[in-house]
């Protein structure tokens, strides 16, 4: 067992519900051991939920169908990710002409970026669920610069249409009010005093 997980106290498995590799990135970047196990789930939930019900639900949800898989124990640590305009939750574009209205709607305006996180035993199913709020302002973007985007693919897997971090989006983000790791789709510190108290 490494030292942080020596520090949280961490004795069983943990295992990450996700098979975002931006996610995969910064748990390995804590120093924690782990596995992925993804399981699909229902991501059609009803938009009229506030965006911090709308993701932690979602990100229970994840937790909770992993420990369906498994038959031992595990820290099951599952995350949900959303963008949110004007009272108005930003999924994932799931064409050209939308992910061009997702960004250009963006473009000179501030958002807000919810992650809702889980922590679920998957034993005794004790569970902690959390959300973290940051404010994004975008600069004004051009057409031919959220085409350029939209032609790298980028833009199909992330919530709002675009990445902060290993991806040309980081040059549309002109200001960040708040946790940047939310941002890019885990709140490090968040995650941190979440497991603390969850080991407690």
């Amino acid at each position: 067992m490494n030292n942080i997980q020596n520090l949280l106290k961490i004795d069983i498995p943990i295992i990450l519900a996700s098979k975002s590799p931006r996610r995969k990135n910064l748990l390995q970047m804590l120093g924690l051991d782990f596995k992925i196990i993804v399981a699909d789930v229902d991501e059609s939930i009803d938009t009229s939920l506030l965006p911090e019900k709308y993701c932690t639900l979602l990100s229970e949800n994840k937790a909770k169908k992993v420990a369906e898989l498994i038959d031992y124990e595990a820290l099951i640590i599952s995350a949900d990710t959303i963008v949110v305009l004007d009272g108005k939750i930003i999924n994932k574009p799931e064409s050209k002409s939308e992910a061009f209205e997702m960004l250009n709607s963006l473009s000179d305006n501030t958002h807000q970026v919810f992650t809702g996180i889980t922590l679920l035993n998957s034993k005794s199913r004790k569970e902690l669920t959390d959300y973290k709020l940051s404010y994004v302002s975008f600069r004004k973007l051009d057409s031919d610069e959220i085409n350029a985007y939209i032609d790298s693919g980028s833009p199909f897997d992330k919530a709002g249409g675009y990445g902060i971090q290993d991806d040309f989006g980081a040059v549309f983000v002109k200001e960040i009010k708040g946790c940047f790791y939310n941002v890019v789709g885990l709140p490090l510190e968040l995650l941190y005093s979440s497991i603390k108290k969850f080991q407690s």
